[in-house]
């Protein structure tokens, strides 16, 4: 790198200051967010069912293990900030590694806002009818009213989250390592309590295979007779678990977050993979269980899921009372919050790396000279956040649509490049190999169900919103791309 480079990445370098446990915190932290929790009701239940979305979240896992991987064998070949962006430049060139780390981000700093317009979800569903945040002048998008309230408490998280990330990354990973500690206790306890209640029951989990939303409740259907809307036969099958299969990449989506703080580990990279995988496994035992008890626990799930309530948490009431309604809260808020911590971590580093190689505006890669953070970097993900508590609820769907688009390119980008710097340097077995081609199709059939219709696949690619801000960023990605360009670095 050039000294002109030297000197607009900052007055200093990263910390290394991340134990292995703090990694796997960030990596689980950012797996599981709100959506293991209240997707039950507003995605999966409906789009699959108990079986299409147990199904789906294990091919994902594995997916998503095939293509670990790649990150693995990788991250100790390019051990700095970045991660596929860094193996993108270096295997692939100056363009693409600008498309797949400007996709990259849009995946990463989604996420912060999409946990944070959960918030107000969370307090509405525990505080009953008192509706203590829904105070203020509010207004109304796609249907539902935003209140000041809500946007207050929801924007002070993030300020406090984005000042946490500043003052330093250890003091982020021990706040992080502490709430992925009580998400899993909470969710294993919520397991076993469906395992051991009379009250959850296999044939409260029919249909099995979810239901068309849309057409039942223009039909006016209750459970009672939602067997009629039940998705049945091949083509029936296949779209419920292609829905949630084909959004396997923003359901797991912050295992990869790992390569980004590399420069900050304290210890040897070859650890690594274990923690990506353990965080993955994990990940998929959160979403499997939590809609599992969710359509379990409840005799008439259909009528809740039509009705917009929160399924998960009144399944839990019913279970375990007044205590199943605690440990929900527990375990969501530390979802959301853990997940704001982990994606504004990933997302300032990506962009950190992006501009010390000129690929972004010099300003985002300062380092803080007392903390050792990209402070900067970390100023811009907040502010961009707070888009999230203005813009309200519906917009989850649209955030997880391009969540989804921008992981499944980074994960085509590393696994391409695990082939080509295996090929290069002779060091690469034929297991990787293999590894990686698999994980080069699986990330361009996410790509593909995304973006592409497919006559007779519902509820698979994305909604007319998504494509909209789609665009909008690949506009955004253009007007950088034509003002860094001949600034670009490539080694």
């Amino acid at each position: 790198m050039s000294s002109k480079n030297n000197q607009l990445s900052g007055n200093g370098a990263l910390k290394r200051q991340l134990s292995p446990l703090n990694v796997w915190a960030l990596a689980f932290g950012c797996v599981i967010g709100w959506g293991s929790f209240i997707n039950p009701g507003k995605k999966f239940l409906p789009n699959s069912g108990v079986a299409g979305t147990a199904i789906a979240m294990v091919l994902g896992a594995l997916v998503m293990i095939v293509i670990a991987f790649s990150y693995a064998y990788m991250v100790p070949k390019y051990p700095k900030a970045g991660g596929e962006f860094t193996f993108t430049k270096n295997c692939f060139g100056k363009n693409a590694a600008f498309l797949c780390g400007w996709f990259l981000v849009v995946a990463y700093l989604t996420n912060v806002p999409m946990n944070s317009t959960a918030i107000g979800l969370i307090v509405d569903g525990l505080d009953g009818t008192a509706d203590i945040l829904k105070f203020g002048f509010h207004y109304t998008i796609a249907g539902f009213e935003i209140y000041m309230g809500e946007m207050m408490l929801a924007m002070a998280i993030l300020l406090l989250f984005g000042y946490l990330n500043i003052i330093g990354v250890k003091k982020a990973g021990i706040v992080q390592t502490v709430l992925s500690s009580l998400l899993i206790l909470c969710v294993f306890t919520l397991c076993i309590a469906g395992l051991v209640s009379a009250k959850a029951k296999g044939i409260n989990m029919e249909p099995i295979w979810g239901f068309d939303k849309k057409v039942a409740m223009a039909a006016g259907a209750t459970t009672a007779n939602i067997d009629g809307f039940a998705h049945k036969g091949t083509a029936g099958i296949m779209s419920a678990i292609l829905a949630t299969f084909a959004i396997a990449p923003w359901a797991y989506v912050g295992f990869d977050a790992i390569p980004q703080a590399a420069e900050e580990f304290n210890f040897s990279f070859k650890k690594v993979s274990f923690i990506m995988m353990v965080a993955i496994v994990f990940g998929c035992f959160v979403y499997t269980s939590n809609n599992t008890v969710a359509a379990a626990a409840l005799e008439n799930w259909p009528d809740r899921v039509m009705a917009g309530d929160w399924v998960l948490l009144i399944a839990a009431e019913e279970l375990l009372g007044t205590f199943g309604k605690v440990l929900i809260g527990v375990g969501v808020s530390c979802a959301v919050l853990s997940g704001i911590m982990g994606f504004y971590l990933a997302s300032s580093r990506l962009m950190y790396s992006m501009s010390r190689d000129g690929y972004l505006p010099a300003w985002f890669g300062q380092v803080d000279a007392r903390y050792g953070t990209p402070k900067n970097a970390m100023i811009f993900c907040i502010i961009v956040s707070l888009s999230g508590p203005i813009l309200g609820r519906e917009a989850l769907g649209w955030f997880v649509d391009m969540s989804a688009i921008g992981a499944s390119i980074g994960y085509f980008f590393t696994c391409a490049s695990t082939l080509v710097t295996a090929r290069k340097d002779g060091d690469g077995t034929g297991f990787l190999k293999s590894m990686a081609g698999i994980g080069v199709a699986f990330s361009a059939a996410f790509m593909v169900l995304q973006l592409i219709p497919i006559p007779g696949l519902s509820g698979v690619h994305f909604g007319k919103e998504s494509y909209y801000m789609l665009i909008v960023w690949v506009a955004m990605g253009l007007v950088f791309y034509g003002m860094q360009r001949g600034k670009f670095v490539t080694k």
